[in-house]
């Protein structure tokens, strides 16, 4: 066995209530998933948005895999009553609903770390709290454009253009799972649970540091370059070996 390849289901016996829909939160709790973690899908009584809004169901296989899912209303009070009792026995709680609706729902932190203070409880939002955009709605479009990966992509003196990847999303999800991992590992030496929140525009500025080199050398805006910085775009030298 080739000790390189990190073993499968270092995660069992982890739990993960998963209220999460789309794509970034999505990305988390999937990840999860791949390491082990049992993952219970929470889905409206339709199906997740994922499964119909779309024009076929890869979409949902693609974000939804090695998940158990279950359908349940969240406004009633027989489905609120279910949710917090599987809360109860979770590890981890994860969701991406937009600003202040799992408050809403009476699903917030207050309300579930009181039922159990060891939880993690995980969120993806747009924006991180006290950004002036803390209430706004995201989607990978909008966290590219306003995180800065937009401003970086294109041919020189053209057009902003969106690279393709969705860093926004799938970016944000990915670091909101290792955030899970360390909290977890954490909560082994004291017990306790804790909230953590990932936001996609930070997110999105976080996969663009290395163009904050640019900026700080010159005190100009980073220029826009091809992805990756590979042709039509201007090749950096390369110095020779002696």
């Amino acid at each position: 066995m080739n000790p390189n390849i990190a073993p499968p289901n270092c995660l069992a016996g982890i739990k993960v209530l998963d209220l999460t829909q789309f794509e970034a939160g999505t990305t988390c709790t999937e990840a999860l998933a791949w390491m082990g973690a049992d993952v219970v899908k929470v889905e409206p009584p339709n199906g997740e948005a994922g499964r119909r809004g779309v024009a076929d169901p890869y979409y949902f296989m693609i974000y939804s895999a090695n998940k158990r899912s279950i359908t349940v209303n969240l406004k009633s009070e027989r489905g609120l009553a279910l949710v917090k009792e599987m809360a109860k026995q979770a590890d981890v709680f994860a969701e991406n609903f937009s600003p202040g609706a799992i408050e809403r729902l009476g699903l917030g932190y207050d309300v579930v770390s009181a039922l159990n203070p060891r939880i993690i409880y995980a969120q993806v939002k747009g924006f991180g709290e006290g950004s002036p955009y803390e209430k706004g709605l995201c989607f990978d479009p909008i966290a590219q454009a306003v995180g800065g990966a937009m401003s970086i992509t294109g041919e020189p003196g053209g057009r902003p253009i969106k690279p393709g990847p969705t860093i926004g999303d799938t970016g944000t999800g990915m670091l909101l799972a290792f955030s899970i991992v360390s909290a977890l590992y954490k909560r082994a030496s004291t017990g306790k649970g804790r909230r953590l929140q990932a936001a996609m525009q930070d997110s999105v500025m976080h996969y663009s540091r290395g163009m904050f080199i640019r900026q700080a050398q010159s005190g100009q805006a980073a220029p826009r370059r091809p992805a990756g910085g590979n042709a039509p775009g201007p090749i950096p030298s390369i110095g020779r070996a002696s």
